[in-house]
Order: C-alpha cells, then sequence, then structure tokens
C-alpha cells in the first residue's frame, strides 16, 4: 500500500506509525503547496505555467534553487499511473488547504478505477488558525492513535474528484479550505494583509509576516510566499525594504512607500 504525505515535516510521524521498513518502501512526500498558485497545467508535464510561479516565488539568495519542472512532472506522471497499478493508495490528511488538495487530487488520479482509496484523517475539520491541524503538527504518538485508516466509498471518491477538477478549472492564486469546499482567492488579498499591518516606522518583515499567518484562514501561509509577496509590493513601490531585496526575511525591515 501506498502512503502519501504533503510535505517533508509529516514524514517523521507517519514512519512512527507505519513502520520504518514499510516507509522505506511505500511512503512517498508530495511536496507541491496546492493551496498556492495555477493549476492549471499541474497534470500535464512540464507543468510549465505551475513551474514558472515556483521559480519567480523563490528567493534568488537561497540556492540550490529546487528543479520545479522535473519534481512537477514526476507527480504528474507517478499519479496518472497510479491507476493502474496494484497497490492501494493511503493518504494522510489534516486541515490544510495543501493537505485537502492532495486527497482530492488523488481521487481525481483513480477515478474510475479500482484501486482502493483509504485516507487517515488527522485534523479537526476545522481550518481556522485556532483550531486547525495538519499531519506534521502532531506529535508522532498523537498521531499513531488517529492512524484509524477509513476506506473511502465511491460516492466520496467522486465528490473529492469533482472539487479537483472544479479547483483546476478556477485556477485561482490561492485556494482556502473551509466547510469542507475550496474557494479561490487573488494574491491581492494577501498583498492587502501585508500592507496593513505595516506603517510609516520601519519594523522587522519577519514580524508583519507573522501577523499575517495569525489570522491566515483556511490555508497555511508560508514564509517563503509571504516574503514573495512582499517583494512583489515593493517591486510596485508599495514596501520599501531596509536591505537589498533579496536580503533574508529575518534580516529585512519594511515601511509603507
Amino acid at each position: 500500500m501506498w502512503h502519501l504525505v504533503c510535505g517533508d515535516n509529516a514524514v517523521a510521524g507517519v514512519t512512527h506509525c507505519i513502520g520504518a521498513e514499510t516507509a522505506r518502501q511505500s511512503l512517498r512526500v508530495m511536496r507541491d503547496d496546492l493551496a498556492v498558485g495555477p493549476l492549471a497545467d499541474i497534470d500535464t508535464p512540464p507543468c510549465q505555467m505551475r513551474s514558472d510561479f515556483w521559480q519567480q516565488l523563490w528567493p534568488a539568495s537561497v540556492q540550490p534553487q529546487p528543479d520545479f519542472g522535473s519534481g512537477l512532472s514526476a507527480d504528474a506522471l507517478w499519479l496518472k499511473d497510479l491507476a493502474h497499478q496494484p497497490q492501494a493508495v493511503t493518504v494522510w490528511d489534516g486541515d490544510s488547504a495543501s493537505e485537502q488538495l492532495l486527497l482530492a487530487r488523488v481521487a481525481a488520479a483513480l477515478e474510475n478505477s479500482r484501486v482502493k482509496l483509504w485516507r487517515v484523517a488527522c485534523g479537526t475539520g476545522d481550518s481556522r488558525v485556532a483550531s486547525r491541524k495538519a499531519v506534521a503538527m502532531h506529535a508522532p504518538d498523537t498521531l499513531a492513535a488517529l492512524h484509524q485508516p477509513k476506506l473511502l466509498s465511491v460516492t466520496q471518491r467522486h465528490q473529492l474528484a469533482a472539487q479537483w477538477h472544479a479547483a483546476v478549472a478556477e485556477n485561482a492564486d490561492i485556494r482556502r479550505w473551509h466547510d469542507g469546499a475550496f474557494h479561490g482567492q487573488s494574491h491581492k488579498h494577501i498583498h492587502q494583509r501585508l500592507l496593513h499591518f505595516c506603517t510609516d516606522q520601519w519594523q522587522p518583515l519577519g514580524h508583519v509576516m507573522t501577523s499575517v499567518m495569525a489570522e491566515c484562514d483556511g490555508f497555511f501561509a508560508t514564509d517563503f510566499y509571504l516574503w514573495w509577496c512582499a517583494r512583489e509590493l515593493a517591486a510596485s513601490a508599495q514596501l520599501v525594504f531596509s536591505a537589498p531585496v533579496d536580503t533574508h526575511y529575518a534580516e529585512q525591515r519594511v515601511k509603507r512607500g
């Protein structure tokens, strides 16, 4: 059986649950943050639109830059073949939009397939900041108690696949997950929140980013994503940086332009 997790931070806990040997053979890490960026060509290698987005977002000062094109294409091809192999699939998911999108994406990949799809639900069902839980947020022992795989019915699989197809068709900048559904949004909303927490006085960019994270219901706004949004605002003169634009955000100060 394949075990799929969203991001490297979930690996240790899931490995604790399924055992190191099973993890070595059957645990696959899906690293793409599906909550942000275009999805229109994500299932069609070379996934150029999505690859271009990640290359643009990645800070030039952080090297080496991942080979986004190869990684995205490998995921797409692996998922395309998933319906034609004999192993069942288990998706470990929590309350992050990326995890829920991964579950929906796998359901779409297995559409009309006899391959069984299981899920290990590790969230609270509430994606608000105060209550949400991603898989990686659980201690190994807590995660072990949540390790109760549930076989998804045909109806559930169709519903999830439909959600994935709708998200791909919408092709929004951001996808928030709440009330069991995905809701598209523009990057501009995050830009506005960054500006909201900035003033005419210098303050650490990291502090501003943390303030946005603390109110960001529906998806996990990562530090690299918010750093990119801040650089976009600086490029349009809405923010001013105290140091060269690619200086790490932890060493950067910022004020309104």
